[in-house]
């Protein structure tokens, strides 16, 4: 019966398991006021929720479209010979920039100065025999007069006159034709811009009107970007620009890491691509630096209009429920309220909160996931400090318990 009583009291009053082992004095003094002990962290109350957290505050938004272009130049022309022959020199470097008007290349021109002089006496020709023939006339008129003709006669040389009138005019136009074709052995630059590859050598013989040319050139300055809107944007763009206003456009690179250049809307299709649900759109930039080439592939940034004063805040603090969206707001006494919100533009680091929150209001822009509506939360300049406080009074606790632990080390030796 001693033995068994023996055993009950020391089950009933053994110490904790992560007492000290071998039962020394004060070794129980960790058990009830240690670390985990019941009255760890304040009383068996939860760890505090850190967060994050942000103002809202008011600030002018703008409103971007993000779509992915192509540059595409104004003109671009292949160079073609408008006359065959032997191409004489060729007086363009590959990638150079020319000027309208300039000469690009030489055809033989020695077969074009001959048909040009053969024209050129064909008319003269012809213009005398229409000189005599006037002459002819007034006489046959005079003589007509004096009834010492018949008017047959005159009626016949008037008709020679314009017969040879007639034929004048036809020389002229051979003439022109001739001296267009002797120009055109000089091959022009129809537009400005910038000379393509090569593709044909001098000394080689070129057909007029050739399909491969001579080289292509286009026009880089200015240029145009193409690029997609959504169908539901279409409206707000009409709208702006029906308002006269000019709207910017951005080029960016493909990384969207810098600026190429800046430019103006030009217009909208009139169509809308039924499988894309797009419309296509066309800006136009100066191009000064040459930072565009036709066929770039380009990130194009048109700013639609600049929200101002808007409360915005982080995007991450904006959270989606079935109710709609929601932000965490933070009280003065550190706890936070679920507030309902309606949300407008956005940018890829704020939103615009239309209704629902005020300028300099507290959210919770981290840690949301692990909060409800009460919840009291410890903001990261003040969390450093409560871990001290609370390992200060636990340790004022643990002191206070060693003299007990000391004192009830004797009652178990019995034992």
């Amino acid at each position: 019966m001693a033995a068994l009583i023996g055993t009950a009291w020391y089950l009933a009053n053994r110490p904790p398991a992560d007492a000290a082992p071998g039962g020394r004095p004060g070794g129980g003094a960790r058990g009830p006021g240690g670390p985990g002990g019941p009255r760890a962290g304040g009383g068996g109350s939860g760890p505090l929720v850190t967060v994050g957290m942000a103002v809202a505050k008011r600030a002018d938004i703008p409103v971007y479209l993000d779509a992915l272009g192509t540059v595409t130049p104004v003109t671009t022309i292949t160079l073609r010979p408008q006359v065959s022959g032997v191409m004489t020199d060729v007086l363009f470097t590959e990638g150079q920039t020319v000027k309208k008007g300039d000469v690009l290349a030489r055809i033989d021109p020695r077969p074009y100065e001959q048909a040009l002089m053969q024209a050129q006496g064909t008319r003269v020709r012809d213009e005398a025999q229409l000189e005599a023939a006037r002459v002819t006339l007034a006489r046959f008129r005079t003589l007509l007069g004096q009834d010492s003709i018949a008017r047959q006669d005159v009626d016949t040389q008037a008709a020679l006159v314009k017969q040879l009138e007639g034929t004048v005019t036809s020389d002229k136009a051979a003439e022109g034709a001739a001296r267009l074709n002797l120009e055109y052995t000089r091959v022009t630059s129809p537009v400005s811009g910038r000379v393509g590859l090569r593709t044909v050598d001098p000394g080689n013989y070129v057909a007029g009107g050739a399909t491969t040319g001579i080289a292509v050139i286009t026009q880089m300055t200015p240029i145009d970007v193409q690029f997609s809107v959504p169908q539901d944007r279409v409206p707000d763009i009409e709208r702006r620009v029906a308002q006269g206003a000019k709207l910017s456009v951005t080029a960016l690179d493909r990384t969207k890491a810098s600026t190429l250049d800046t430019g103006v809307f030009s217009t909208l299709d009139n169509v809308v691509d039924v499988q894309t649900g797009t419309v296509k759109a066309k800006a136009r930039f100066g191009n000064a630096g040459s930072t565009l080439f036709p066929s770039q592939f380009v990130n194009v940034q048109l700013l639609l209009r600049t929200v101002e004063g808007a409360v915005v805040v982080p995007v991450t603090a904006l959270r989606t429920a079935g109710t709609g969206n929601y932000v965490y707001v933070i009280n003065e006494d550190r706890t936070v309220s679920m507030r309902n919100v309606k949300r407008g533009e956005s940018t890829v680091e704020s939103v615009v909160i239309t209704e629902g929150l005020k300028d300099g209001e507290r959210v919770v822009t981290e840690g949301g996931d692990r909060l409800k509506d009460g919840t009291t939360v410890q903001l990261p300049t003040d969390a450093p400090a409560a871990p001290r406080a609370r390992g200060g009074a636990s340790g004022a606790r643990h002191g206070a318990s060693g003299p007990r632990g000391g004192a009830s080390g004797p009652r178990r030796r019995p034992e």
